[in-house]
């Protein structure tokens, strides 16, 4: 993304050291898989919560928590969401919710580097998320806000999210690599 795509950043606080709530309807939880390996289908999460412990000065004391609710899961498709919640992948019924909780965090710059223990199934691994700070800004009903937009990627199979289907062509109809993008905007507790 470049300056010219979007309004530029505002910044508010030169220090945004703090307590935060991530406001869930002005983030985004989205991520990209290959469908038939010819097109990328996106979707996102609509229902979730989560924490932030910013610490500018010692980034490493910084930390972050989130629970996403599985079932949650929108691609705009509500059969494939439908099969994306079922025991074929996620089984939102037996593992409501997805959660990522951060056990490492540095920064250099505006660029902030999280490693985390992302859980899907029961199942945690490390995940580390490339972070930038995009700004900050008092919005008009009084509340401080900051912005981070980060991605990585994962490959589904190590959270045993294994269902595919083979193509006569050669490859499968979903990719095992899928891309996570957060898009977090985030207000500092009073």
């Amino acid at each position: 993304m470049t300056t010219a795509d979007f309004d530029a950043p505002t910044t508010a606080l030169d220090d945004i050291s703090g307590d935060y709530t991530i406001d869930a309807s002005h983030s985004r939880l989205g991520f990209t898989a290959r469908h038939a390996m010819v097109t990328k289908v996106r979707g996102q999460f609509s229902e979730w919560s989560g924490t932030a412990h910013v610490d500018a000065a010692n980034p490493a004391a910084s930390k972050v928590e989130l629970s996403i609710k599985t079932a949650s899961i929108d691609t705009g498709s509500a059969d494939r969401d439908g099969h994306l919640a079922s025991a074929d992948f996620f089984d939102a019924e037996t593992n409501p919710e997805i959660t990522f909780v951060s056990t490492e965090v540095s920064r250099s710059g505006d660029d902030w580097t999280i490693t985390g223990d992302l859980t899907i199934k029961g199942v945690a691994k490390p995940v580390t998320i490339e972070f930038e700070h995009t700004g900050s800004a008092r919005d008009p009903f009084g509340n401080l806000r900051i912005g981070f937009e980060g991605s990585t990627t994962i490959n589904r199979k190590d959270w045993g999210l294994t269902w595919n289907a083979a193509l006569e062509t050669g490859g499968v109809l979903v990719s095992e690599k899928i891309k996570l993008d957060l898009d977090v905007s985030a207000i500092r507790n009073a």
